[in-house]
């Protein structure tokens, strides 16, 4: 029978022997020198910093929409201080403003338009509603938005204003007449609203 004693210290022996020879094949290379890690604190170079700034700067330029038109100026002006702004989405709320605005206007529905009208706009609406009720004039009804397109856009101090000009025929159930209108919406693009409101209307030929 061993000592107890003896056999834990040839146990610790093997044991240190055993580690000892982990330790120099894990940490030596092939050429019996330390291994060297990559440190992690080390400061990129200028050449990397560089690099970086070029990379960034080219996705940057890659996510930045392309102005076409005689409306890219004051669109990119737009865009360069409000960049949630984009033709696509201007346009799809610009249609639908129309049609919500021409309904609201057919009906007389002026807590719907209130919101939507500047107050110079909504005055002249207004008056306009309350003497078609006075008169007993027909409404014209919107059938169809033929054309809707930007024509100017510009961005005045915090102020953008994008003219859109429509093409829509309106209805009374016996005359069908073409409207051709230049609307212009505006936004504060430094405000909390997201939303445009109707600033101008003026009827073209």
């Amino acid at each position: 029978m061993f000592d107890p004693v003896i056999e834990v210290l040839v146990l610790a022996a093997v044991a240190l022997i055993v580690l000892s020879r982990l330790y120099m094949a894990l940490g030596r290379g092939g050429n019996d020198r330390p291994v060297q890690r990559p440190s992690t604190s080390a400061a990129p170079s200028e050449n990397n910093l560089a690099e970086l700034a070029e990379r960034r700067e080219r996705r940057v330029n890659a996510e930045r929409p392309i102005f076409t038109g005689p409306a890219a100026s004051g669109l990119e002006d737009i865009y360069n201080a409000d960049n949630s702004f984009s033709v696509s989405g201007f346009m799809q709320g610009a249609k639908s403003a129309y049609t919500m605005i021409v309904g609201a206007f057919a009906k007389g529905d002026r807590a719907a338009l209130r919101p939507l009208l500047d107050d110079d706009v909504y005055e002249a609406w207004d008056a306009a509603i309350t003497a078609r009720e006075t008169n007993g004039d027909k409404t014209f009804e919107l059938l169809r938005v033929r054309r809707a397109e930007i024509e100017s856009a510009e961005l005045d101090g915090n102020t953008a204003r994008v003219v859109v000009r429509y093409e829509a025929e309106l209805g009374d159930g016996e005359i069908t007449r073409t409207a051709k209108e230049l609307w212009t919406f505006m936004r504060n693009v430094k405000g909390s609203d997201p939303n445009w409101i109707l600033d101008d209307v003026d009827t073209v030929a």
